[in-house]
């Protein structure tokens, strides 16, 4: 699995025209699943996402997690994760898990969320047309690949 985790100090998706889904301050996951998945590597995927230490403490340091400060999450679905453009330049989609294994990972890794302590995990939908509006702070964006685990 493919997430990119962005510290935020707000953010919203819109899907499909509804209504805003919205956070203050805390993190943005851009959740992408690949076709070598397997499920048993969610909950530690979710653990790391929340509690990742890329908030700073009074020093200035980046030290504390979302989870420490009562800070939210927003995820959102994102096969584009597993884009492969190294030929032409159309990309590939092609090793990004297709349904049932990608919802059910989608699914699993928001429930294994809701599970770490944040103040509250908003997300989008997978499959849907969605509009993510954000405001990465600092800018801090980190890349966790579980295939390097």
């Amino acid at each position: 699995m493919r997430a990119v985790i962005q510290r935020v100090s707000g953010a919203s998706v819109v899907v499909d025209g509804g209504e805003p889904r919205s956070i203050g301050p805390g993190l943005v996951i851009l959740l992408g699943v690949g076709e070598q998945d397997t499920l048993d590597v969610v909950p530690k995927l979710a653990e790391k996402c929340a509690h990742l230490r890329i908030f700073t403490d009074e020093n200035d340091k980046l030290n504390l997690s979302a989870v420490q400060l009562g800070y939210s999450a927003l995820v959102v679905s994102n096969f584009t994760l597993y884009g492969d453009a190294r030929k032409g330049k159309r990309p590939s989609f092609s090793a990004a898990a297709k349904p049932p294994l990608s919802v059910d990972a989608y699914e699993l890794f928001l429930a294994e969320m809701n599970k770490q302590g944040l103040a509250d995990v908003q997300h989008g939908e997978f499959g849907a047309d969605m509009q993510l509006t954000l405001t990465n702070d600092g800018p801090v964006t980190i890349l966790i690949d579980t295939d390097q685990w």
